[in-house]
């Protein structure tokens, strides 16, 4: 019997098949090959097609068949997609217009004002979040700006929710998902009418309440005519990207943190304690957990990361692979030399309250500083940032001793994962995981076929373990405070 599991990005769509007993992965597909496009009709706007999500998910799907994959045998399907996305439809369940996706900043100034009209002390309190650039200020957005299109709009609904309609036939939306867009009580543990009554969205736009792990829905007789998948298979588990990434890695109780470090830099932290950050540096949205308790997941995210080390890799050593630049930067001392570099080139940071900091180099010496102190310095500048914001999540109570991530992207490196764990005095443990896999692993929970969270992750394989290293603790100390004073300079 298969699990199936679905990862819709803004870049690529993928697909994982993973056999439930094993709890291996039997085939995966990404589409489209070339990055998905994004939509920027002005400058700080991002939209895509959300049909284009479909078309990608159905030709992975077609590819496993092609391959031999007899999807007759699937028996759950789970769903991880990009968060905080806006797709608003019609009657008809088409779209009004492209979706409105997570990195798309018009609607920063209506979600400043509403924290303001609403009350700074009711949205932390009973949000945990100001409303920000989240879902409900997206739609807003529209209501103020395109009054004719929201006019057309029955249902709103994140990526994922038009994904599981797409399968299901049936309009729906989770918790979690409710809480990703500052549309959920926290305090009175139900869906915030009062921040929709305060933009004017109408109760009935809203789509029906379902649990984010479970056997509620069911695959429509359409599915199986055109994909191969058995109608009534149940569609038992959703999530958004940053919160499935942690379930994909076992990150489900309380002080557990998952890390990704790809073009921007996520830092994801459990806690049963909902307290808010003042400045809204970090973000805390319903975790998705097996069984009654109540988690949370309080979300960093760094803009700068993985895209400053790419823009190292581009500009600096184009000649050298990925494995060859972390080669040469590891042969510079710790610290680098004094050199020092702030990765925040990438638009406004919330973790440093919004400022559109840009990336620069401090320090450099053009006598001494060679090629190998400039990669450290991008590598211990990113792994600095990290820092900063795990500083800023222990505040909140977390504090981390572990933490886990999938090898890939920045965890490829020795040198960062190895500066990370000794900045952050934690364990790294490095996972053969990803989202599509988690997410077939979260549907085979839901739909039953797992008994509880040890049965569904038990094959999951640890590739690696990174502990501190004592002898770089004191150089990099030392360094990571000269950076911060760099930061404060650089943002005052």
């Amino acid at each position: 019997m298969y699990s199936l599991g679905f990862d819709v990005g803004s870049s690529s769509i993928k697909v994982s098949l993973l056999d439930i007993a094993s709890g291996r992965c039997v085939a995966s597909t990404m589409n489209p090959k070339s990055e998905a496009p994004i939509h920027a009709p002005q400058k700080g706007w991002a939209e895509q097609d959300p049909d284009s999500w479909w078309r990608y998910l159905c030709e992975g799907v077609q590819e496993l068949r092609a391959a031999g994959h007899d999807l007759g045998k699937v028996r759950s399907i789970g769903i991880s997609y990009q968060m905080h996305g806006l797709v608003a439809v019609d009657r008809d369940v088409r779209p009004v217009r492209e979706a409105i996706i997570w990195c798309d900043s018009r609607a920063v100034a209506l979600g400043q004002q509403a924290l303001e009209e609403i009350g700074y002390d009711r949205c932390m309190n009973s949000l945990l979040n100001s409303p920000g650039n989240f879902t409900a200020s997206k739609l807003a957005w529209v209501k103020r700006n395109e009054p004719d299109v929201y006019e057309r709009i029955w249902k709103f609904m994140l990526p994922g929710d038009y994904i599981a309609y797409q399968l299901t036939g049936e309009v729906t939306t989770t918790a979690s998902g409710l809480s990703e867009g500052v549309l959920w009580d926290f305090r009175q543990q139900c869906r915030a009418d009062f921040v929709a009554e305060y933009f004017g969205i109408e109760a009935d736009k809203f789509a029906e309440l379902v649990p984010a792990l479970g056997a509620s829905l069911r695959t429509s007789g359409k599915i199986q005519e055109e994909l191969g998948i058995p109608a009534g298979t149940p569609v038992s588990y959703r999530a958004g990207d940053q919160p499935n990434n942690a379930f994909s890695l076992n990150v489900l109780r309380p002080g557990e943190i998952a890390a990704t470090g790809g073009t921007s830099g996520v830092v994801y932290g459990v806690t049963d304690f909902p307290k808010p950050d003042a400045q809204s540096r970090v973000n805390t949205f319903l975790h998705v957990t097996p069984g009654a308790e109540q988690r949370m997941g309080v979300l960093l995210c760094i803009n700068g990361t993985g895209v400053m080390n790419s823009w190292a890799h581009h500009h600096i050593c184009p000649e050298l692979s990925y494995p060859e630049m972390n080669e040469l930067a590891a042969q510079a001392p710790v610290g680098s030399d004094g050199l020092l570099v702030l990765p925040f080139g990438n638009g406004a940071e919330r973790m440093l309250a919004g400022h559109a900091s840009s990336a620069r180099f401090a320090g450099l010496d053009l006598v001494r500083h060679r090629r190998a102190e400039l990669l450290r310095a991008v590598q211990e500048g990113i792994a600095f940032a990290f820092r900063y914001g795990i500083d800023l999540m222990k505040d909140l109570g977390l504090k981390p001793d572990v933490i886990r991530a999938g090898r890939a992207n920045l965890f490829l490196s020795p040198l960062f994962r190895s500066t990370l764990a000794t900045l952050c005095d934690a364990r790294i443990e490095l996972f053969d995981t990803d989202g599509a896999l988690g997410a077939a692993r979260g549907a085979a929970l839901g739909a039953g076929y797992y008994a509880d969270a040890e049965e569904t992750f038990a094959t999951l394989e640890r590739l690696d373990v990174i502990e501190p290293a004592a002898l770089w603790k004191q150089g990099l100390e030392d360094a990571f405070q000269a950076w911060k004073n760099e930061l404060n300079k650089s943002i005052q």
